[in-house]
């Protein structure tokens, strides 16, 4: 595997399909029972940003800088210095499987896949280093392949979260789609969050439209960018696909997703958009 997710821990990006993972645990957690969060690509869960690379001074350290009112983003804040706390690294990067697990409850449980053996070993390490509530596992594997074994769950409550590295952008689109409309077959009441990079609008665009008629339901697209859309050169942008959304996901993200823009030093050609798309529309 090329990619390390290490070079880009903290970017736009990471914050904010972050930001809408806890805001997605948070809608969970408003009901007593507990659910599963299954993470499928998990990584090694926290990333050492006392030398900050360009890319995370550009996005969580500009983040915490500004001055935001949205409590969704004033969450994850809180959420990843609870987490720096519980592992005793002021400077330290969350990753998606431990900043949830920092928000989990005794009643919630979390399962965490990553095919490298390395990267699962330091995601296991930190996971019993924090000592949180929610029981967990780590396990080596292919994520896709492993939603058979995990969906649906028997709380009949769960959150999957597919955040893949895009190696090959296109074949990646396809196994994304496959995996949520495997998400769907096995339980089609969970919640699913799929993130995708934006590097070309026809590209993004063409796949959104064969992914609404693929799954069949419809789908809450959120997409943040802080670059022009149509250029292939570099990361432009940060995309969410979410299955089953819970209520007011959507209107909250018309609430937060600028705030993000602003405060991530967006310009004139940045911007975000939150709505919901169907077959219908594709």
């Amino acid at each position: 595997m090329k990619y390390r997710h290490s070079f880009h821990a903290g970017n736009f990006a990471d914050v904010h399909k972050h930001v809408a993972l806890l805001a997605l645990v948070a809608a969970l957690k408003r009901k007593d029972k507990g659910f599963l969060f299954l993470d499928t690509h998990a990584g090694r869960g926290s990333y050492d940003l006392s030398t900050p690379t360009a890319e995370a001074a550009a996005g969580i350290a500009r983040l915490a800088r500004a001055q935001v009112h949205a409590e969704e983003v004033l969450e994850y804040l809180a959420t990843l210095e609870a987490l720096r706390a519980a592992l005793h690294h002021p400077h330290l990067y969350g990753g998606s499987p431990l900043l949830t697990l920092a928000a989990l409850r005794a009643q919630d449980r979390a399962v965490f896949i990553e095919l490298q053996g390395s990267e699962a070993h330091l995601l296991e390490e930190g996971a019993r280093a924090m000592g949180a509530a929610a029981p967990v596992r780590v396990e080596r594997g292919d994520g896709y392949q492993r939603l058979k074994a995990y969906l649906p769950p028997p709380e009949r409550r769960g959150l999957t979260f597919i955040d893949p590295p895009y190696e090959e952008t296109q074949a990646e689109f396809t196994r994304v789609t496959q995996g949520l409309a495997e998400c769907l077959r096995r339980f089609p009441t969970g919640v699913a969050l799929a993130w995708y990079p934006i590097k070309d609008e026809r590209t993004t665009r063409s796949w959104q439209a064969q992914c609404a008629l693929s799954l069949g339901v419809p789908l809450l697209v959120a997409e943040l960018w802080l670059f022009r859309r149509d250029s292939r050169v570099a990361l432009n942008g940060s995309g969410l696909i979410i299955v089953n959304p819970p209520h007011q996901i959507a209107e909250r993200m018309a609430i937060w997703q600028p705030q993000l823009v602003a405060a991530l030093g967006g310009g004139a050609d940045a911007g975000s958009s939150a709505a919901m798309v169907s077959e219908s529309q594709s």
